[in-house]
């Protein structure tokens, strides 16, 4: 099926709770720019902040109100791509590439390590993934391969670098029931999202499967890549193109999930 995407080139793999791969196609080792799939990287590293005592959840960062949690969450008022408030901490779900840049930020500050370096050391080192770098917005410009980010699919499902209960937090709704824009899919009422994963219960339009678990949980990038780890399948699933973001996508990737979805079982 991947096969037929209108893209130069894609790399995919499904893999397993237990790390193991259950299939692939393409060229797994090529580096494609991840867009917003940087984010869960990026909130992972922060997480390992906060269990390391670095930084707090509910300490303030960002905006006048705001906090590590609300940054990670996407409630922090921050507008889209600038540096100002739209909205009130806590208020609506506001999608931010200028929040995780204000959580970057803060994480660097209280680390004393600039964030590209700070994630290397506590995601991307301890993991192997070699060939995945972090240079600019901790929101949007990471580069990874599929083989990396398999790695890191693998260590999300069964996590040695946080304590499993801090997962289940980052993939556990924060401040329910706010609306908010899903960018590339319009209005979600509601948009639930955790700690740097968004969580794809009931939305409709979804960039996921029609029988993806409400539980499954991830991101998609505007560069056409996107990962969803899906806790009933016990089972995820990346995938990397270099065509951006587009209706081919809103086309192709919800019964491609499907199909994998239908395979695992």
């Amino acid at each position: 099926m991947i096969e037929n995407w209108p893209v130069p080139t894609a790399a995919a793999a499904v893999v397993r709770a237990d790390g193991t791969l259950a299939g692939s196609h393409g060229p797994l080792g090529h580096r494609f720019p991840l867009a917003s799939v940087t984010k869960p990287l990026a909130a992972y590293a922060a997480l390992v902040a906060y269990e390391e005592g670095a930084v707090e959840l509910d300490e303030p960062a960002g905006p006048e109100g705001s906090t590590v949690r609300h940054l990670l969450a996407h409630t922090s008022g921050l507008a889209y791509d600038e540096h100002r408030a739209a909205s009130a901490p806590g208020a609506r779900r506001t999608y931010s590439n200028a929040g995780f840049e204000a959580l970057a930020d803060h994480i660097a500050k209280a680390t004393d390590i600039p964030f590209e370096e700070y994630l290397r050391q506590a995601v991307l080192d301890p993991l192997g993934m070699t060939s995945t770098t972090l240079q600019g917005s901790a929101a949007k410009d990471g580069v990874s391969t599929v083989a990396d980010l398999v790695r890191f699919a693998a260590e999300v499902q069964t996590p040695r670098l946080l304590d499993p209960r801090t997962v289940l937090e980052a993939m556990t709704v924060v401040h329910p029931g706010l609306d908010g824009l899903l960018p590339g899919y319009g209005r979600q009422r509601p948009n639930d999202w955790g700690l740097g994963f968004e969580i794809r219960d009931g939305k409709s339009p979804h960039w996921t499967g029609s029988t993806s678990s409400p539980r499954a949980f991830g991101h998609f990038g505007q560069s056409g890549t996107f990962l969803w780890i899906d806790p009933d399948a016990g089972a995820a699933c990346v995938a990397l193109t270099d065509r951006p973001f587009g209706p081919w996508a809103i086309e192709a990737w919800p019964p491609f999930t499907d199909a994998v979805l239908a395979e695992l079982r």
